[in-house]
């Protein structure tokens, strides 16, 4: 069975002391690609340190994460877009709008949207997108930016099934990581509504692990877990959600060996 974790965060300290076994253990859970999405300019670094490390393996997004969208969010993003001419890279992500803790940047978040939109165009890139508590504003962006060529992943999908399948009008597919493996998880009727084709899997790590992990860190050979459940919803074997899910990600985020 082969997986491919669309989005952890394996640079960040959380791994410092054990990254080498973490990438291992996701080797042996057979997870063939894991997926790096930025979060600003001080985290470049150390990114991409891990992506030249275990070339082929980890794999780098470049954006400005929305909730370091602060007072110095232009000089952020004009750092950050130089590194598409230093660097290549796999998506435009992980950029959104979150607005659970404050809604003082809501503005500056959906502008840096828009240039993150810009980007993905540009460099013909999947977009990675974050959303929380703010789907309403994400959809009004994406439809009045709307492009033939845009696609994407809405990253740790959080809606229900009509905001589902408005993503998916838009050219874009869901991640569903590890929300859908807890205990009445409204995730469960999405995965039940949506066919295969438009999903793509995903850890988060090191954050909210999924079932029977939960409250510890997270990694990517979890992906496993969140494959197994999708499988049991689906009413079909983890080896076809897998199957279809590497596909999924292969062809958006143009990953050929």
């Amino acid at each position: 069975m082969q997986l491919i974790d669309t989005h952890t965060h394996v640079y960040l300290s959380q791994f410092d002391r054990d990254r080498a076994g973490v990438i291992a253990r996701a080797g042996e859970a057979g997870v063939s690609h894991m997926l790096m999405p930025n979060i600003d300019s001080h985290t470049v670094g150390d990114m991409l340190k891990v992506a030249r490390a275990y070339t082929g393996v980890c794999l780098p997004m470049m954006a400005l994460h929305p909730t370091s969208v602060k007072e110095t969010w232009q000089t952020e993003l004009d750092i950050i877009e130089k590194w598409f001419e230093k660097e290549s890279f796999v998506a435009v992500g992980e950029s959104g709008i979150d607005l659970y803790w404050d809604r003082t940047y809501a503005r500056q978040q959906q502008m840096a949207l828009e240039r993150h939109i810009d980007w993905a165009i540009r460099f013909d890139l999947p977009l990675v997108l974050h959303s929380r508590n703010s789907l309403k504003e994400l959809f009004d962006v994406l439809e009045a930016s709307r492009q033939q060529n845009l696609k994407g992943v809405f990253h740790c999908y959080p809606g229900g099934k009509e905001d589902a399948q408005k993503a998916i009008d838009l050219g874009f597919l869901l991640g569903v990581g590890r929300v859908v493996t807890y205990k009445n998880s409204l995730m469960a009727d999405v995965v039940k509504a949506v066919d295969l084709k438009h999903i793509i899997l995903e850890t988060d790590a090191p954050y909210l692990a999924p079932h029977p992990h939960r409250g510890k860190r997270n990694e990517s050979a979890y992906v496993k877990y969140v494959a197994e459940k999708v499988a049991e919803i689906k009413g079909v074997t983890a080896h076809e959600v897998a199957d279809i899910t590497t596909a999924n990600a292969r062809q958006l985020f143009a990953i050929d060996s």
